[in-house]
């Protein structure tokens, strides 16, 4: 007998896309559940949790047996390793320092002999003589 084929990055991700899929999946790290342990949470028919559990079991991250008169959902941890592979290999992001960003800007400025506090925002900017090229109620031109 075959092994199952590895599913695609295409199929995983698109399952794990659905909040629901990705609350049941939840739901299946603390333990094996039954199909109706796995449905009785949400606001939907047995119908459309199957649907969901079998987009789960067509990628890999789920499977499913029968036990007795009961099918019971295992969760598959290993199925996400290809998805985590591939998203680390976009490698850790830093995240943003607004106090290096403002430094950076600050010497931008300086550079160009502008002072922060000389900025205005364009809709606070006067307009000079009070005047305006612009047709009454239109939007204002920017360059």
């Amino acid at each position: 007998m075959l092994p199952p084929p590895t599913p695609s990055l295409d199929a995983i991700f698109a399952a794990l896309a659905d909040p629901t899929r990705r609350t049941i999946l939840t739901m299946l790290l603390e333990d094996d559940m039954a199909v109706t342990d796995v449905a009785e949470p949400f606001e939907m028919s047995l119908a459309a949790v199957s649907k969901h559990l079998a987009i789960l079991t067509n990628a890999g991250l789920i499977s499913q047996e029968k036990r007795g008169r009961v099918k019971w959902c295992k969760l598959e941890p290993l199925a996400m390793s290809a998805a985590t592979t591939w998203i680390q290999g976009f490698g850790q992001f830093e995240p943003l320092d607004f106090d290096a960003f403002e430094k950076f800007l600050e010497t931008e400025l300086a550079q160009l002999e502008i002072e922060p506090e000389e900025i205005e925002p364009e809709e606070t900017r006067p307009v000079e003589n009070g005047q305006s090229d612009a047709p009454p109620g239109s939007a204002p031109q920017h360059d």
